[in-house]
Protein backbone atom coordinates (compact mmCIF):
# COMPACT_ATOMS: atom_id res chain seq x y z
CA UNK A 1 0.00 0.00 0.00
CA UNK A 2 2.83 2.40 0.76
CA UNK A 3 4.19 1.93 -2.78
CA UNK A 4 0.84 2.93 -4.27
CA UNK A 5 1.04 6.30 -2.53
CA UNK A 6 4.74 6.99 -3.03
CA UNK A 7 5.28 10.64 -3.96
CA UNK A 8 7.52 11.79 -6.77
CA UNK A 9 10.10 14.36 -5.58
CA UNK A 10 9.43 17.85 -6.90
CA UNK A 11 13.11 18.12 -7.85
CA UNK A 12 12.63 15.21 -10.27
CA UNK A 13 9.54 16.82 -11.80
CA UNK A 14 11.40 20.09 -12.35
CA UNK A 15 14.50 18.32 -13.71
CA UNK A 16 12.40 16.63 -16.43
CA UNK A 17 11.57 20.04 -17.89
CA UNK A 18 15.21 20.47 -18.94
CA UNK A 19 16.03 17.09 -20.48
CA UNK A 20 15.87 15.56 -23.95
CA UNK A 21 12.17 14.80 -23.48
CA UNK A 22 11.28 18.38 -22.52
CA UNK A 23 9.19 20.94 -24.40
CA UNK A 24 10.28 24.33 -25.75
CA UNK A 25 9.56 27.47 -23.66
CA UNK A 26 7.98 30.11 -25.94
CA UNK A 27 4.88 31.50 -24.14
CA UNK A 28 4.55 34.66 -22.03
CA UNK A 29 1.91 35.88 -19.54
CA UNK A 30 -0.12 37.54 -22.31
CA UNK A 31 -0.18 34.30 -24.28
CA UNK A 32 -1.47 32.43 -21.22
CA UNK A 33 -4.28 34.93 -20.60
CA UNK A 34 -5.27 34.67 -24.26
CA UNK A 35 -5.20 30.87 -23.98
CA UNK A 36 -7.50 31.14 -20.95
CA UNK A 37 -9.94 33.36 -22.84
CA UNK A 38 -9.62 31.06 -25.85
CA UNK A 39 -10.60 28.05 -23.74
CA UNK A 40 -13.20 29.49 -21.35
CA UNK A 41 -15.08 31.79 -23.75
CA UNK A 42 -16.45 29.24 -26.17
CA UNK A 43 -19.01 26.45 -26.06
CA UNK A 44 -20.22 27.59 -22.64
CA UNK A 45 -21.14 31.13 -23.70
CA UNK A 46 -22.18 30.30 -27.26
CA UNK A 47 -23.86 26.95 -26.59
CA UNK A 48 -24.41 25.62 -23.06
CA UNK A 49 -25.59 29.01 -21.75
CA UNK A 50 -28.96 28.40 -23.42
CA UNK A 51 -29.45 25.02 -21.73
CA UNK A 52 -28.38 26.48 -18.39
CA UNK A 53 -31.03 29.21 -18.67
CA UNK A 54 -33.91 27.15 -20.08
CA UNK A 55 -33.18 23.75 -18.54
CA UNK A 56 -33.00 20.35 -20.21
CA UNK A 57 -35.96 18.19 -21.21
CA UNK A 58 -35.73 14.51 -22.22
CA UNK A 59 -37.31 12.80 -25.26
CA UNK A 60 -40.41 11.94 -23.21
CA UNK A 61 -40.91 15.50 -21.96
CA UNK A 62 -39.51 14.79 -18.51
CA UNK A 63 -37.36 17.54 -16.94
CA UNK A 64 -33.78 16.33 -16.66
CA UNK A 65 -32.47 19.56 -15.13
CA UNK A 66 -34.14 22.79 -14.08
CA UNK A 67 -33.02 26.01 -15.75
CA UNK A 68 -31.69 29.04 -13.90
CA UNK A 69 -33.69 31.55 -15.97
CA UNK A 70 -32.42 35.15 -15.75
CA UNK A 71 -30.75 34.18 -12.45
CA UNK A 72 -28.14 32.62 -14.71
CA UNK A 73 -25.87 35.52 -13.77
CA UNK A 74 -25.74 34.13 -10.24
CA UNK A 75 -24.78 30.73 -11.67
CA UNK A 76 -21.76 32.43 -13.25
CA UNK A 77 -20.89 34.27 -10.04
CA UNK A 78 -21.12 30.99 -8.11
CA UNK A 79 -18.84 29.35 -10.67
CA UNK A 80 -16.41 32.25 -10.70
CA UNK A 81 -16.07 32.10 -6.91
CA UNK A 82 -15.55 28.33 -6.84
CA UNK A 83 -13.05 28.47 -9.69
CA UNK A 84 -11.18 31.42 -8.15
CA UNK A 85 -10.51 29.31 -5.05
CA UNK A 86 -9.34 26.39 -7.19
CA UNK A 87 -7.36 28.81 -9.37
CA UNK A 88 -5.38 30.02 -6.37
CA UNK A 89 -4.45 26.42 -5.55
CA UNK A 90 -3.47 25.77 -9.16
CA UNK A 91 -1.33 28.91 -9.23
CA UNK A 92 0.69 27.84 -6.17
CA UNK A 93 1.41 24.35 -7.50
CA UNK A 94 1.97 25.47 -11.11
CA UNK A 95 4.58 28.02 -10.02
CA UNK A 96 6.37 25.33 -7.95
CA UNK A 97 6.07 22.55 -10.54
CA UNK A 98 6.18 24.13 -14.04
CA UNK A 99 5.58 20.83 -15.82
CA UNK A 100 3.23 19.78 -18.63
CA UNK A 101 1.32 17.30 -16.50
CA UNK A 102 -0.99 19.84 -14.80
CA UNK A 103 -3.06 18.29 -11.97
CA UNK A 104 -1.51 14.90 -12.70
CA UNK A 105 2.00 16.16 -11.89
CA UNK A 106 0.77 18.08 -8.83
CA UNK A 107 -0.99 14.99 -7.47
CA UNK A 108 2.13 12.87 -8.06
CA UNK A 109 4.14 15.29 -5.91
CA UNK A 110 1.54 15.65 -3.16
CA UNK A 111 -0.79 12.63 -2.93
CA UNK A 112 1.21 9.80 -4.51
CA UNK A 113 1.30 7.66 -7.63
CA UNK A 114 -2.10 5.97 -7.42
CA UNK A 115 -3.91 9.28 -6.96
CA UNK A 116 -1.79 10.78 -9.77
CA UNK A 117 -2.83 7.96 -12.09
CA UNK A 118 -6.49 8.46 -11.19
CA UNK A 119 -6.30 12.18 -11.84
CA UNK A 120 -4.33 11.69 -15.07
CA UNK A 121 -6.91 9.20 -16.31
CA UNK A 122 -9.60 11.63 -15.22
CA UNK A 123 -7.97 14.49 -17.17
CA UNK A 124 -7.98 12.33 -20.29
CA UNK A 125 -11.75 12.07 -19.88
CA UNK A 126 -12.02 15.80 -19.20
CA UNK A 127 -10.24 16.98 -22.32
CA UNK A 128 -11.22 14.32 -24.85
CA UNK A 129 -14.92 14.26 -23.98
CA UNK A 130 -15.03 18.03 -23.59
CA UNK A 131 -13.67 18.52 -27.07
CA UNK A 132 -16.34 16.24 -28.50
CA UNK A 133 -19.02 18.57 -27.11
CA UNK A 134 -17.21 21.67 -28.39
CA UNK A 135 -16.74 20.20 -31.87
CA UNK A 136 -20.44 19.36 -32.16
CA UNK A 137 -21.46 22.84 -30.98
CA UNK A 138 -18.99 24.32 -33.47
CA UNK A 139 -20.65 22.31 -36.23
CA UNK A 140 -24.10 23.64 -35.27
CA UNK A 141 -22.90 27.26 -35.46
CA UNK A 142 -21.09 26.50 -38.72
CA UNK A 143 -24.35 25.24 -40.21
CA UNK A 144 -26.07 28.47 -39.13
CA UNK A 145 -23.24 30.43 -40.71
CA UNK A 146 -23.22 28.73 -44.12
CA UNK A 147 -27.01 28.73 -44.33
CA UNK A 148 -26.72 32.52 -44.62
CA UNK A 149 -25.09 31.88 -48.01
CA UNK A 150 -27.82 29.47 -49.05
CA UNK A 151 -25.70 26.37 -48.33
CA UNK A 152 -27.62 23.72 -46.43
CA UNK A 153 -26.02 20.35 -45.74
CA UNK A 154 -28.40 17.38 -45.58
CA UNK A 155 -29.56 16.88 -42.00
CA UNK A 156 -28.07 13.38 -41.86
CA UNK A 157 -24.60 14.87 -42.61
CA UNK A 158 -24.78 17.33 -39.68
CA UNK A 159 -26.44 15.24 -36.98
CA UNK A 160 -24.67 12.52 -34.98
CA UNK A 161 -26.36 9.20 -34.33
CA UNK A 162 -26.46 9.75 -30.55
CA UNK A 163 -27.98 13.22 -31.01
CA UNK A 164 -30.84 11.79 -33.07
CA UNK A 165 -31.33 8.96 -30.60
CA UNK A 166 -31.54 11.24 -27.55
CA UNK A 167 -33.25 14.30 -29.04
CA UNK A 168 -36.64 15.49 -27.76
CA UNK A 169 -37.28 17.17 -31.14
CA UNK A 170 -39.58 14.84 -33.15
CA UNK A 171 -38.02 16.01 -36.44
CA UNK A 172 -34.48 15.13 -35.32
CA UNK A 173 -35.60 11.91 -33.64
CA UNK A 174 -37.37 10.96 -36.85
CA UNK A 175 -34.03 10.87 -38.68
CA UNK A 176 -33.49 7.40 -37.25
CA UNK A 177 -36.15 6.13 -39.64
CA UNK A 178 -35.60 8.43 -42.63
CA UNK A 179 -31.77 8.60 -42.89
CA UNK A 180 -29.86 6.67 -45.58
CA UNK A 181 -28.86 3.20 -44.47
CA UNK A 182 -25.93 0.85 -44.95
CA UNK A 183 -26.46 -2.78 -43.92
CA UNK A 184 -29.65 -1.67 -42.19
CA UNK A 185 -27.90 0.96 -40.02
CA UNK A 186 -28.87 4.66 -40.34
CA UNK A 187 -26.07 6.93 -41.56
CA UNK A 188 -26.14 9.88 -39.17
CA UNK A 189 -22.79 11.70 -38.98
CA UNK A 190 -21.68 15.19 -38.02
CA UNK A 191 -19.20 15.90 -40.80
CA UNK A 192 -18.41 19.56 -39.83
CA UNK A 193 -17.51 18.46 -36.27
CA UNK A 194 -15.15 15.79 -37.61
CA UNK A 195 -13.54 18.20 -40.06
CA UNK A 196 -12.78 21.00 -37.58
CA UNK A 197 -11.07 18.63 -35.12
CA UNK A 198 -8.76 17.35 -37.85
CA UNK A 199 -7.91 20.91 -38.97
CA UNK A 200 -7.08 21.90 -35.38
CA UNK A 201 -4.94 18.76 -35.01
CA UNK A 202 -2.96 19.75 -38.12
CA UNK A 203 -2.41 23.24 -36.68
CA UNK A 204 -1.19 21.89 -33.32
CA UNK A 205 1.34 19.67 -35.04
CA UNK A 206 3.02 22.81 -36.43
CA UNK A 207 4.29 23.91 -32.98
CA UNK A 208 3.33 25.67 -29.72
CA UNK A 209 4.29 29.16 -30.88
CA UNK A 210 2.28 28.85 -34.09
CA UNK A 211 -0.69 27.46 -32.15
CA UNK A 212 -0.57 30.35 -29.65
CA UNK A 213 -0.46 32.92 -32.46
CA UNK A 214 -3.50 31.36 -34.14
CA UNK A 215 -5.31 31.35 -30.78
CA UNK A 216 -4.56 35.05 -30.21
CA UNK A 217 -6.12 35.94 -33.58
CA UNK A 218 -9.22 33.86 -32.85
CA UNK A 219 -9.60 35.39 -29.38
CA UNK A 220 -9.65 38.91 -30.84
CA UNK A 221 -12.37 37.89 -33.32
CA UNK A 222 -14.51 36.26 -30.62
CA UNK A 223 -14.25 39.30 -28.35
CA UNK A 224 -15.36 41.56 -31.21
CA UNK A 225 -18.35 39.26 -31.87
CA UNK A 226 -19.34 39.29 -28.20
CA UNK A 227 -18.91 43.06 -28.08
CA UNK A 228 -21.31 43.42 -31.02
CA UNK A 229 -23.83 41.10 -29.34
CA UNK A 230 -23.69 43.08 -26.08
CA UNK A 231 -23.94 46.45 -27.85
CA UNK A 232 -26.93 45.43 -29.97
CA UNK A 233 -28.66 43.33 -27.30
CA UNK A 234 -28.34 45.96 -24.57
CA UNK A 235 -30.49 48.35 -26.63
CA UNK A 236 -33.31 45.80 -26.91
CA UNK A 237 -33.70 44.52 -23.37
CA UNK A 238 -37.28 44.00 -22.24
CA UNK A 239 -37.47 44.17 -18.40
CA UNK A 240 -40.47 41.81 -18.51
CA UNK A 241 -38.12 39.00 -19.61
CA UNK A 242 -36.42 39.15 -16.20
CA UNK A 243 -39.63 37.96 -14.49
CA UNK A 244 -39.64 35.46 -12.93
CA UNK A 245 -35.99 36.06 -12.18
CA UNK A 246 -35.26 32.65 -10.64
CA UNK A 247 -38.12 30.39 -11.84
CA UNK A 248 -36.65 27.30 -10.18
CA UNK A 249 -35.08 28.96 -7.16
CA UNK A 250 -31.61 28.02 -5.99
CA UNK A 251 -32.04 24.55 -7.51
CA UNK A 252 -32.07 26.12 -10.97
CA UNK A 253 -29.06 28.34 -10.19
CA UNK A 254 -27.17 25.32 -8.85
CA UNK A 255 -27.96 23.06 -11.80
CA UNK A 256 -27.32 25.90 -14.27
CA UNK A 257 -23.86 26.30 -12.74
CA UNK A 258 -23.25 22.56 -13.06
CA UNK A 259 -24.10 22.72 -16.79
CA UNK A 260 -21.90 25.70 -17.64
CA UNK A 261 -19.01 24.61 -15.43
CA UNK A 262 -17.89 22.74 -18.52
CA UNK A 263 -16.65 26.04 -19.91
CA UNK A 264 -14.49 26.91 -16.91
CA UNK A 265 -12.03 24.06 -17.33
CA UNK A 266 -9.97 26.34 -19.52
CA UNK A 267 -7.71 27.53 -16.71
CA UNK A 268 -6.73 23.91 -16.08
CA UNK A 269 -5.54 23.81 -19.69
CA UNK A 270 -3.29 26.79 -18.93
CA UNK A 271 -1.36 24.72 -16.41
CA UNK A 272 -0.59 22.12 -19.11
CA UNK A 273 1.36 24.90 -20.87
CA UNK A 274 3.68 25.30 -17.85
CA UNK A 275 6.58 23.50 -19.51
CA UNK A 276 6.34 25.81 -22.54
CA UNK A 277 6.07 29.03 -20.50
CA UNK A 278 8.87 31.57 -20.12
CA UNK A 279 9.42 32.46 -16.43
CA UNK A 280 6.59 30.16 -15.26
CA UNK A 281 6.95 31.18 -11.59
CA UNK A 282 5.67 34.66 -12.51
CA UNK A 283 3.61 34.11 -15.64
CA UNK A 284 1.51 31.08 -14.66
CA UNK A 285 -0.29 32.73 -11.70
CA UNK A 286 -0.95 35.81 -13.86
CA UNK A 287 -2.32 33.69 -16.71
CA UNK A 288 -4.52 31.49 -14.52
CA UNK A 289 -6.04 34.14 -12.23
CA UNK A 290 -6.13 37.01 -14.73
CA UNK A 291 -7.80 34.90 -17.40
CA UNK A 292 -10.36 33.56 -14.93
CA UNK A 293 -11.35 37.06 -13.73
CA UNK A 294 -11.79 38.42 -17.27
CA UNK A 295 -13.83 35.42 -18.41
CA UNK A 296 -16.20 35.50 -15.40
CA UNK A 297 -16.97 39.18 -16.06
CA UNK A 298 -17.72 38.45 -19.73
CA UNK A 299 -20.06 35.57 -18.79
CA UNK A 300 -22.06 37.71 -16.34
CA UNK A 301 -22.54 40.55 -18.84
CA UNK A 302 -23.54 38.26 -21.72
CA UNK A 303 -25.91 36.28 -19.48
CA UNK A 304 -27.66 39.46 -18.33
CA UNK A 305 -28.08 40.76 -21.90
CA UNK A 306 -29.18 37.40 -23.33
CA UNK A 307 -31.95 36.74 -20.80
CA UNK A 308 -33.11 40.37 -21.11
CA UNK A 309 -33.51 40.17 -24.89
CA UNK A 310 -35.77 37.09 -25.05
CA UNK A 311 -37.64 34.80 -22.66
CA UNK A 312 -35.28 32.25 -21.15
CA UNK A 313 -37.62 29.47 -22.33
CA UNK A 314 -36.65 30.28 -25.94
CA UNK A 315 -32.96 29.55 -25.39
CA UNK A 316 -32.86 25.74 -25.31
CA UNK A 317 -31.12 25.61 -28.72
CA UNK A 318 -27.62 24.84 -29.95
CA UNK A 319 -26.92 28.48 -30.90
CA UNK A 320 -28.71 30.63 -28.25
CA UNK A 321 -26.96 33.94 -29.00
CA UNK A 322 -27.72 33.79 -32.70
CA UNK A 323 -31.26 32.63 -31.88
CA UNK A 324 -31.82 35.56 -29.50
CA UNK A 325 -30.68 38.06 -32.14
CA UNK A 326 -32.89 36.42 -34.76
CA UNK A 327 -35.96 36.60 -32.49
CA UNK A 328 -35.15 40.26 -31.78
CA UNK A 329 -35.10 40.95 -35.52
CA UNK A 330 -31.33 41.16 -36.03
CA UNK A 331 -30.78 38.28 -38.42
CA UNK A 332 -27.68 39.84 -40.03
CA UNK A 333 -26.09 40.51 -36.65
CA UNK A 334 -27.00 36.94 -35.67
CA UNK A 335 -25.06 35.71 -38.68
CA UNK A 336 -22.02 37.73 -37.60
CA UNK A 337 -22.26 36.35 -34.05
CA UNK A 338 -22.48 32.84 -35.54
CA UNK A 339 -19.21 33.62 -37.36
CA UNK A 340 -17.67 34.74 -34.06
CA UNK A 341 -18.97 31.60 -32.36
CA UNK A 342 -17.43 29.35 -34.99
CA UNK A 343 -14.08 31.12 -34.58
CA UNK A 344 -14.48 31.12 -30.79
CA UNK A 345 -15.09 27.40 -30.56
CA UNK A 346 -12.16 26.80 -32.86
CA UNK A 347 -10.01 28.46 -30.21
CA UNK A 348 -11.54 26.26 -27.50
CA UNK A 349 -10.82 23.17 -29.56
CA UNK A 350 -7.25 24.32 -30.05
CA UNK A 351 -6.60 24.87 -26.33
CA UNK A 352 -8.26 21.61 -25.22
CA UNK A 353 -6.53 19.62 -27.95
CA UNK A 354 -3.33 21.32 -26.85
CA UNK A 355 -3.77 20.13 -23.26
CA UNK A 356 -4.82 16.52 -23.80
CA UNK A 357 -1.64 15.19 -25.50
CA UNK A 358 0.52 16.79 -22.81
CA UNK A 359 -1.24 14.77 -20.12
CA UNK A 360 -0.45 11.59 -22.09
CA UNK A 361 3.09 12.87 -22.56
CA UNK A 362 3.68 13.47 -18.84
CA UNK A 363 2.24 10.08 -17.82
CA UNK A 364 4.30 8.25 -20.43
CA UNK A 365 7.46 10.08 -19.32
CA UNK A 366 6.86 8.60 -15.87
CA UNK A 367 6.45 5.10 -17.32
CA UNK A 368 2.74 4.84 -16.51
CA UNK A 369 1.88 4.73 -20.23
CA UNK A 370 3.90 3.22 -23.13
CA UNK A 371 7.10 5.10 -23.97
CA UNK A 372 5.99 5.96 -27.52
CA UNK A 373 3.51 8.44 -25.97
CA UNK A 374 6.48 10.45 -24.60
CA UNK A 375 8.11 11.03 -27.99
CA UNK A 376 8.70 14.65 -29.02
CA UNK A 377 9.01 15.82 -32.63
CA UNK A 378 12.66 16.82 -33.20
CA UNK A 379 11.82 20.06 -35.03
CA UNK A 380 8.60 21.39 -33.47
CA UNK A 381 9.30 19.99 -29.96
CA UNK A 382 5.65 19.01 -29.48
CA UNK A 383 4.31 15.55 -28.47
CA UNK A 384 3.33 14.79 -32.05
CA UNK A 385 2.28 11.14 -31.67
CA UNK A 386 -0.20 11.77 -28.88
CA UNK A 387 -1.44 14.96 -30.60
CA UNK A 388 -2.32 12.99 -33.73
CA UNK A 389 -3.92 10.06 -31.90
CA UNK A 390 -5.98 12.38 -29.70
CA UNK A 391 -7.19 14.27 -32.76
CA UNK A 392 -8.32 11.10 -34.54
CA UNK A 393 -10.10 9.80 -31.42
CA UNK A 394 -11.97 13.06 -30.72
CA UNK A 395 -12.89 13.58 -34.38
CA UNK A 396 -14.33 10.08 -34.66
CA UNK A 397 -16.40 10.45 -31.49
CA UNK A 398 -17.66 13.89 -32.59
CA UNK A 399 -18.79 12.31 -35.87
CA UNK A 400 -21.52 10.28 -34.13
CA UNK A 401 -21.78 11.67 -30.55
CA UNK A 402 -24.12 14.05 -28.73
CA UNK A 403 -23.00 17.34 -27.14
CA UNK A 404 -25.38 17.43 -24.17
CA UNK A 405 -24.44 13.89 -23.20
CA UNK A 406 -20.74 14.78 -23.02
CA UNK A 407 -21.02 18.02 -20.99
CA UNK A 408 -21.72 16.18 -17.74
CA UNK A 409 -18.80 13.76 -18.10
CA UNK A 410 -16.43 16.66 -18.68
CA UNK A 411 -17.83 18.56 -15.71
CA UNK A 412 -17.53 15.73 -13.21
CA UNK A 413 -13.99 14.93 -14.34
CA UNK A 414 -12.90 18.55 -14.04
CA UNK A 415 -14.46 19.07 -10.63
CA UNK A 416 -12.79 15.92 -9.35
CA UNK A 417 -9.42 17.23 -10.57
CA UNK A 418 -9.96 20.63 -8.94
CA UNK A 419 -10.88 18.99 -5.65
CA UNK A 420 -7.70 16.89 -5.54
CA UNK A 421 -5.50 19.86 -6.45
CA UNK A 422 -7.04 21.86 -3.59
CA UNK A 423 -6.33 19.04 -1.15
CA UNK A 424 -2.82 18.62 -2.58
CA UNK A 425 -1.89 22.19 -1.66
CA UNK A 426 -2.64 21.46 2.00
CA UNK A 427 -0.75 18.16 1.93
CA UNK A 428 2.35 19.79 0.48
CA UNK A 429 2.19 22.64 2.98
CA UNK A 430 2.28 19.97 5.72
CA UNK A 431 4.87 17.67 4.09
CA UNK A 432 7.30 20.35 2.85
CA UNK A 433 6.56 23.61 4.67
CA UNK A 434 10.03 25.07 4.00
CA UNK A 435 9.97 24.57 0.22
CA UNK A 436 10.18 27.91 -1.68
CA UNK A 437 6.83 28.94 -3.15
CA UNK A 438 6.97 31.68 -5.84
CA UNK A 439 3.20 32.12 -5.33
CA UNK A 440 1.41 31.29 -2.07
CA UNK A 441 -2.31 30.78 -1.53
CA UNK A 442 -3.47 33.36 1.04
CA UNK A 443 -5.36 31.89 4.02
CA UNK A 444 -4.50 28.46 2.70
CA UNK A 445 -6.65 26.38 5.04
CA UNK A 446 -10.01 28.09 4.47
CA UNK A 447 -9.30 28.68 0.77
CA UNK A 448 -8.30 25.07 0.05
CA UNK A 449 -11.10 23.51 2.09
CA UNK A 450 -13.73 25.84 0.62
CA UNK A 451 -12.41 25.09 -2.88
CA UNK A 452 -12.69 21.33 -2.35
CA UNK A 453 -16.13 21.69 -0.75
CA UNK A 454 -17.34 23.95 -3.58
CA UNK A 455 -16.29 21.38 -6.16
CA UNK A 456 -18.16 18.61 -4.32
CA UNK A 457 -21.23 20.84 -4.07
CA UNK A 458 -21.30 21.56 -7.81
CA UNK A 459 -20.71 17.86 -8.53
CA UNK A 460 -23.80 17.12 -6.44
CA UNK A 461 -25.84 19.08 -9.02
CA UNK A 462 -24.93 16.64 -11.81
CA UNK A 463 -27.32 13.82 -12.78
CA UNK A 464 -26.86 10.22 -11.66
CA UNK A 465 -25.92 9.03 -15.15
CA UNK A 466 -22.79 11.21 -15.02
CA UNK A 467 -21.74 9.63 -11.71
CA UNK A 468 -22.28 6.09 -13.02
CA UNK A 469 -20.30 6.69 -16.21
CA UNK A 470 -17.55 8.39 -14.23
CA UNK A 471 -17.37 5.37 -11.94
CA UNK A 472 -17.01 3.02 -14.90
CA UNK A 473 -14.29 5.23 -16.38
CA UNK A 474 -12.29 5.17 -13.15
CA UNK A 475 -12.72 1.39 -12.89
CA UNK A 476 -11.26 0.94 -16.38
CA UNK A 477 -8.40 3.27 -15.44
CA UNK A 478 -7.55 1.31 -12.29
CA UNK A 479 -7.52 -1.91 -14.30
CA UNK A 480 -4.99 -0.39 -16.72
CA UNK A 481 -2.86 0.93 -13.87
CA UNK A 482 -2.55 -2.42 -12.11
CA UNK A 483 -1.94 -4.35 -15.35
CA UNK A 484 0.61 -1.92 -16.84
CA UNK A 485 1.39 1.30 -14.96
CA UNK A 486 2.28 -0.22 -11.59
CA UNK A 487 4.98 -2.52 -13.02
CA UNK A 488 6.41 0.04 -15.48
CA UNK A 489 6.56 3.05 -13.14
CA UNK A 490 9.99 4.72 -13.37
CA UNK A 491 9.67 5.98 -9.82
CA UNK A 492 9.22 2.44 -8.51
CA UNK A 493 12.05 1.09 -10.68
CA UNK A 494 14.46 3.69 -9.27
CA UNK A 495 13.39 2.82 -5.76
Amino acid sequence: MSQLFERKPIADLVEETHGAHSLKRTLGAGDLIMLAIGAVIGAGIFGAIGTAAAGQVGPNGDVIRAGAGPALVFSFILLGGACALAGLCYAELAAMIPQAGSAYAYSYATLGELVAWIIGWDLILEYAVGNVAVAISWGDYFNTLVSGFGVNLPVWLRTGYRTALLSADPQIHGLLASAPRVAGLPILVHVPAFAIVMVITWLLLRGARESATANNIMVVIKLIALGVFIAVGATHINPANYHPFAPNGFRGIHQGAAIVFFAYIGFDAISTAAEETINPQRNLPIGILGGLAICTLIYVIVGAVLTGMVRYTELAVADPLARALELAGFKTVGWFVALGAAVSMSAVLLVFQYGQPRIFFAMARDGLLPKWAATVHPRTRVPSTTTLLTGIFVATWALIGDAAETYDLTNIGTLFAFMLVSIGVLVLRYKEPARPRPFKVPFVWPVSLLSAAGCVFIMYGLPGTAWRRFGWWLAIGLLLYFTYGFSHSKLRRRA
